[in-house]
């Protein structure tokens, strides 16, 4: 997928939006807080907000051209958007919903399969339910396959996981990667959040203030703002359980064994750990009342904010832990240096 939005649109002078850029890629994210203008532009590219001028191009042909008169209405756009409600029609069941757009696309679009897509998001058994019945996880995948199977060139994601808990956004994260990576659909996904944004996305479109403030990648990204978060950078670790010992689980994080305190009987886990919640030592400590003492190598520090990032090697993994500029100068730390990373077993947060 290419884009390439050079547009204005103001209202009244409430907002004003003005866009510039052109990005190529099948996982791309836009990201920025409430008001920043991700909405306008989602709305400016499906055809549902008239630009004031400028140019909309989706893989080299024209949606809007205000100099050469040009302005492709939406359903021929063959762009599709899910929302943050999933605005499922209450009258029809799941199965008649998955079947809407389906039956209004041309029939040289129709490229994918009805039942292979029920297949991929798991729907066999919801086809004859009503929608009203169904879990928020659930209307969701109904949303989300009612849109591929409009058979779009382009799917718009417009924050809709911000109402969903964690657990469900991984199941829909889940779903959503499998359905773009087997049915070809690239998609643009919409979010403030910016772990959502790390789990689907491969780079990143930034907002603020109606303007597109830069493009880069979405761990480029995380490292930029950790000083500035209030949680810090956060890593992400998949892992296997092992055996429960007391009242923690023990589980297996590449060559290292993790002492966890949130756990569950689960074969496999995804756990979010800040930056903040690492200490480092120069030397082994003599005692620590924390289970997790890993042995790690530092390969590298960057600035962020008032702060440090510390981007760690542990056996085959990283992690990256943050200090304060004046405990990075008094610690000496220094690529290649050798460092102990410190953890309690509640620091871990369960995420699926």
């Amino acid at each position: 997928m290419e884009l390439s939005m050079a547009v204005a649109k103001n209202f009244g002078g409430a907002f004003d939006l003005r866009t510039d850029f052109t990005v190529t890629g099948e996982q791309v994210g836009v990201f920025g807080v409430s008001g920043s203008g991700k909405s306008t532009l989602v709305g400016l590219l499906a055809g549902l907000i008239e630009p004031d001028h400028g140019e909309i191009v989706l893989d080299g042909d024209c949606l809007f051209s205000s100099g050469r008169g040009i302005n492709v209405p939406p359903q021929e756009r063959r762009v599709a958007i899910v929302f943050q409600d999933s605005c499922l029609f209450p009258h029809l069941s799941v199965e008649s919903n998955l079947l809407f757009g389906y039956r209004r696309c041309p029939t040289r679009h129709r490229q994918i399969d009805v039942k292979a897509l029920v297949s991929v998001l798991k729907l066999d058994g919801l086809l004859d339910r009503g929608v009203n019945r169904l879990s928020g996880g659930e209307k969701q995948r109904v949303a989300l396959g009612r849109a591929i199977l409009s058979n779009p060139r382009l799917l718009l994601m417009d924050e809709s996981l911000s109402a969903l808990d964690d657990a469900l956004k991984l199941q829909i994260i889940h779903y959503l990667k499998r359905a773009s990576e087997k049915f070809r659909i690239p998609y643009l996904f919409i979010s403030h959040s910016l772990l959502e944004i790390r789990l689907l996305t491969d780079q990143v479109l930034t907002m603020g203030g109606g303007r597109v403030l830069g493009q880069t990648t979405p761990e480029q990204l995380a490292r930029e703002r950790m000083g500035q978060s209030q949680v810090g950078y956060i890593n992400l670790l998949q892992v296997e359980k092992l055996r429960k010992m007391g009242g923690l689980y023990v589980y297996r994080w590449g060559m290292e064994e993790l002492f966890v305190s949130a756990g569950d009987d689960g074969p496999m886990a995804v756990f979010e750990l800040s930056s903040r919640d690492i200490i480092l030592f120069t030397r082994h400590p003599e005692a620590v009342s924390a289970r997790n003492l890993l042995k790690c190598t530092v390969m590298d520090t960057f600035p962020s904010g008032n702060k440090v990032g510390v981007e760690l090697r542990c056996g085959h993994e990283t992690l990256i832990a943050e200090v304060v500029v004046q405990a990075a100068d008094d610690l000496a730390i220094q690529a290649r240096h050798e460092v102990y990373a410190v953890i309690k077993a509640s620091s871990f947060r369960r995420l699926s």
